[in-house]
């Protein structure tokens, strides 16, 4: 959004250092920036307003755990800091042209409404059990379903929809046209739906400690910007032999807003946590 309008800045009036917001580099550093103000002073508001509505998640008694007991009066669905401070910060710096700022921001706001309604069963309904487990595996499955049906059919792909890169191993690709257009399309869309699967359950598994779930998904996030922005470039991807992706450097906007995000979040979350991340 914001690089369409410097660019027109830019382009009709010729304002000193708009021309700059056409960088990726740029931008990622205007997302992070903008995603870790988000989460730090907006997350205190949304946390205050949990804490208003009560939606704290049953804790369990059972343990004899004092410490743990006394975390029953923090609010949960925290997630929700998060999925404001990457979505809004994507739209904002990422070229709403490109296909990928779309397919992110989708993925985002599909799993994150899968985890509300898992979180809303939890706290407002008071039913421990939560969303059923095979509705949220439908859920994950539909969204990876979409997100590997558009990287394979959409004509921006077409010179590279059946190639993955087989990591650690030099000048190694597997083609799924190897297998056929219609088998390989298959196997291609598995493969979508597992990644999507296992990455958002991996996730939740991990978000068990104060900062935990949080802390590591900065740190994977770092390493997301250098791939991201190095496989977007045909100069540094062809030195390091990794897969040219065209437009693949805009993720490296999306990339940069979750470890922003995390490290705001991380405010909150670590050790007391004042607020838990929960499942959205």
């Amino acid at each position: 959004m914001l690089h369409e309008l410097f660019t027109w800045l830019d382009t009709a009036f010729d304002v000193p250092g708009t021309g700059a917001v056409a960088f990726i580099s740029t931008r990622t550093a205007l997302a992070a920036i903008t995603s870790l103000l988000i989460s730090l002073f907006i997350g205190r508001k949304i946390i205050q307003w949990l804490s208003k509505l009560q939606l704290k998640e049953t804790i369990r008694d059972d343990i004899g755990l004092d410490h743990h007991l006394a975390k029953g009066s923090t609010p949960t669905m925290g997630g929700a800091i998060i999925i404001l401070s990457i979505v809004i910060p994507t739209i904002l710096w990422a070229r709403l042209d490109s296909i990928y700022s779309w397919l992110i921001v989708f993925v985002v706001i599909a799993l994150g409404i899968v985890g509300f309604i898992d979180d809303y069963i939890k706290v407002v309904k008071k039913d421990k059990s939560g969303l059923a487990g095979w509705f949220k595996i439908a859920g994950q499955v539909s969204v990876g379903l979409i997100v590997g049906a558009v990287l394979y059919f959409h004509p921006e792909f077409d010179s590279f929809n059946s190639l993955t890169t087989v990591p650690f191993l030099k000048n190694v690709n597997l083609d799924y046209a190897f297998f056929g257009e219609a088998l390989g399309g298959v196997i291609y869309l598995g493969v979508a739906v597992f990644v999507i699967t296992a990455v958002s359950n991996a996730t939740n598994l991990t978000d068990g400690l104060d900062g935990l779930a949080a802390g590591t998904s900065a740190i994977c996030g770092i390493v997301f910007v250098i791939f991201a922005y190095v496989s977007g470039r045909v100069d540094f991807s062809g030195f390091l032999d990794i897969m040219y992706l065209p437009g693949a450097g805009e993720l490296t906007i999306f990339t940069a807003s979750l470890i922003g995000a995390c490290i705001g979040f991380l405010w909150y979350n670590t050790n007391p946590a004042s607020v838990f991340m929960g499942d959205t």
